[in-house]
């Protein structure tokens, strides 16, 4: 008995450590690459030597007026802004439905919203790109937006439908009680107790639209290229660039998709978010 335990042991040792191993080397390898593209991004030339021969601000400068950084960066902006707006403002209601009535088919519609987040996001862009620019929206911003809304706003559903349903139903009735209208209950009532969930569901949404590729890249126009696209472009299009600038524009696009995930990590939290509906509700209740 006590050798077969022993046994156990130093096999959970030895794959506790593998796994170790393996997340090390995977944050080593990362950490390493990030740290390349940095220092690229400051170098003044970078040939064979550990380290550049000098470093400099001129790449950013230069990037920023090559590939246009100011107009992408507004453009991606107002295609964020945008998109977690009008994903909210439809996205808590539809979750609200599908939370509070029973309905026929209704499982058939919570399927047909779940969609989108698990195919690959090609495999109905295509054909939806296609569709835009027979509608004359491919190539616009009004495109990209809708486009990006047909991921983000089934992820508000899926993301605030459990806060729904945790909410009890009596403090709507009690409020009904007291003459309040439908309007008023959900914007007095529910929205107070759902603010976790909006703000959580609104951040992630935010990170993910920034990061939104696929979507973007085939219905983005010249002039509604979002960063992640613009990226591509400078990596990949026709002419001679110097890498350095191209590296910059990638610390750029890293920057501003990290500042918007420290903040999004700051605010949500999965193991505390539904505590804090159950406390507000509980509170609520007495």
């Amino acid at each position: 008995m006590s050798s077969s335990q022993d046994r156990r042991h130093w096999f959970y040792r030895v794959w506790s450590g593998l796994l170790l191993g393996l997340m090390a080397l995977f944050i080593i390898n990362i950490a390493l690459m990030v740290i390349s593209v940095v220092t690229n991004s400051f170098g003044r030339r970078w040939l064979g030597t550990w380290l550049p021969e000098g470093y400099t601000t001129r790449w950013y400068a230069e990037a920023w007026k090559e590939f246009q950084l100011g107009d992408v960066l507004w453009v991606t902006a107002e295609v964020v802004l945008v998109v977690v707006a009008l994903s909210v403002a439809i996205g808590v209601p539809a979750a609200y439905a599908l939370a509070r009535r029973n309905f026929r088919g209704k499982k058939l519609v919570t399927l047909l919203f779940i969609l989108p987040l698990i195919i690959p996001p090609i495999t109905y862009g295509i054909p939806m790109a296609t569709v835009m620019y027979q509608a004359h929206l491919g190539g616009t911003l009004y495109g990209v937006i809708l486009s990006n809304l047909v991921p983000a706003l089934p992820f508000v559903i899926l993301v605030m439908t459990p806060f729904i349903e945790q909410i009890d139903p009596t403090l709507e009735s009690a409020a009904r009680v007291f003459g309040a209208n439908t309007l008023r209950i959900f914007w007095h009532v529910l929205i107070p107790l759902l603010m976790p969930g909006i703000l959580a569901a609104s951040l992630l949404v935010l990170v993910r639209t920034i990061a939104m590729f696929e979507l973007t890249f085939l219905t983005a126009g010249p002039d509604s290229q979002t960063l992640v696209v613009a990226l591509y472009y400078a990596v990949f299009a026709a002419g001679v660039r110097a890498p350095q600038s191209v590296d910059a524009m990638a610390m750029v696009y890293m920057a501003a998709t990290l500042v918007w995930l420290l903040i999004a990590l700051r605010f949500v939290n999965p193991t505390q978010l539904v505590s804090r509906v159950k406390d507000q509700t509980t509170a609520g209740a007495h």
